[in-house]
């Protein structure tokens, strides 16, 4: 399963150098507009503490973690859906990623130029946010056009069709987003066909700057502002400090630990960030564990057990009788997976079973 997250924001609010601490590769990084022309695409390790536990107690030759992908997008500009800054280039982009990290500025520093002046993150949000849902109100204009021989004629599918634009439209002519509106099962399948750029998931990554004004910690009306926003619309975010995790980047974790102690921080945003885009996206992992390799599978939240074991191969979708599931946790806990079976806690499931997040599965097929 290959879902990307295309990172987005206006010119130079730190969204190459954080794809940079994201992936620990270089891309070109310079202090004005357009640095980023084409995307970059980065596949990131997900972190999991459980991998390692698990490893050990099967003694594996190899751990493999879940990945995601990331996409270095450039910068997004005022004008954007009129093709200002190269924006239809850019638009593009981001219509072939699976979900939006906008990345947006909350720390004050004369040196680092922002594209508008002056540093306030609900405008920039605003922007850009404005440019994706122009877009998408084109889209669903030119859709709607396009269905009025098929509506003429009767035809059922167009009438369906038809109706969910005509809730669209004022919706995001209303300047929301098309991911804030509530959609029937029915709605929802017909929305996916149009590919529309503000109905993907959102994640704000709000960048700091290690000892610069940073708005959070200052208790800035500006974060104040922004901290309403996300708690009235429901967005999710994270706080990341882009330059500090670019500069940890190629350390061993236990250095990594000892910077961030220096820098007054213990957590890692780019860890954090990761694992938000992958709930965000609705997955889940679920693992494999032998001496040979200790695995995470990555699978969407409500897949069944022959949609989760089509992962490994299609024989455990097709020719599935059952799987052997035990709770990471509770073969931990018990030591090995006989243990678990001694204790109770490994079941057998059948083909409606539900794979829960941290399921250690063994499939059986015929």
């Amino acid at each position: 399963m290959s879902l990307s997250v295309g990172i987005v924001g206006l010119p130079n609010v730190g969204k190459s150098t954080l794809f940079n601490a994201l992936t620990k590769n270089e891309v070109l990084m310079a202090n004005y507009p357009f640095a980023t022309i084409d995307p970059t695409v980065g596949v990131v390790p997900v972190p999991d503490g459980r991998l390692a536990a698990l490893a050990t107690l099967s003694g594996s030759a190899e751990t493999i973690p879940a990945v995601i992908e990331f996409v270095d997008i450039a910068g997004l500009v005022k004008g954007a859906s009129e093709g200002e800054g190269l924006g239809n280039k850019f638009l593009a982009n981001i219509r072939e990623t699976d979900m939006i990290a906008e990345v947006v500025r909350i720390f004050d520093d004369e040196d680092v130029h922002h594209v508008s002046g002056a540093i306030d993150p609900m405008s920039d949000i605003e922007i850009i946010n404005l440019e994706l849902i122009m877009t998408d109100a084109e889209t669903v204009s030119k859709r709607r056009s396009n269905l009025e021989k098929d509506l003429k004629r009767g035809d059922k599918e167009a009438q369906a069709e038809a109706e969910l634009l005509d809730r669209l439209m004022p919706h995001l002519e209303a300047g929301q987003l098309a991911n804030s509106l509530e959609l029937t099962e029915e709605e929802s399948s017909l929305a996916k066909n149009l590919h529309l750029l503000t109905m993907k998931p959102f994640l704000y990554v709000c960048n700091k700057k290690q000892d610069a004004f940073n708005f959070d910690e200052q208790n800035d009306e500006r974060w104040t502002e922004l901290k309403n926003f996300f708690e009235s619309t429901g967005a999710e975010y994270v706080l990341v400090d882009a330059g500090v995790e670019h500069e940890l980047k190629d350390l061993e974790d236990e250095e990594k630990n000892e910077f961030r102690r220096e820098y007054g921080t213990q957590d890692s945003g780019v860890d954090t960030l990761i694992k938000a885009a992958y709930t965000r996206l609705g997955l889940i992992s679920y693992f494999t564990t032998g001496e040979q390799e200790t695995r995470a599978w990555t699978v969407e939240e409500g897949s069944t057990g022959p949609e989760a074991g089509a992962k490994i191969h299609t024989d455990f979708r097709d020719k599935y009788i059952r799987a052997q599931v035990v709770p990471f946790e509770d073969l931990v806990e018990c030591g090995s997976k006989a243990a678990a079976r001694d204790a109770g806690k490994l079941s057998t499931e059948g083909k409606e079973y539900i794979v829960q997040d941290g399921d250690v599965i063994e499939f059986m097929h015929s």
